[in-house]
């Protein structure tokens, strides 16, 4: 995947809470995007549905952003034992 595919996916992790509302909104608003996918991986799912939630109903509320679409999948890694496991992610599309 290449810069621009990516330009409009927040990965959510463990940076302060608010550094993925404010990315979210910048998105929208300063880059004009029609579509915003935020991304999680794990113990960071509630997390992502946290973000998208405060956008839409308290710093969008006003621009009618919607929840296109959500994926759910997992992903094989290996942990620090060499062992693989499953690790679950989800996959949220903003869109106006």
């Amino acid at each position: 995947m290449n810069d621009k595919e990516n330009d409009n996916v927040v990965f959510i992790g463990n940076k302060p809470f608010m550094n993925y509302i404010t990315s979210v909104v910048i998105q929208f608003t300063s880059k004009n995007r029609d579509e915003v996918i935020v991304k999680a991986r794990g113990k960071w799912i509630s997390r992502a549905v946290d973000v998208v939630e405060m956008v839409r109903k308290r710093f969008l509320k006003d621009k009618n952003i919607q929840i296109k679409q959500v994926r759910i999948d997992s992903d094989e890694v290996e942990n620090k034992e060499g062992k693989k496991i499953n690790v679950s992610l989800i996959e949220i599309t903003l869109g106006r």
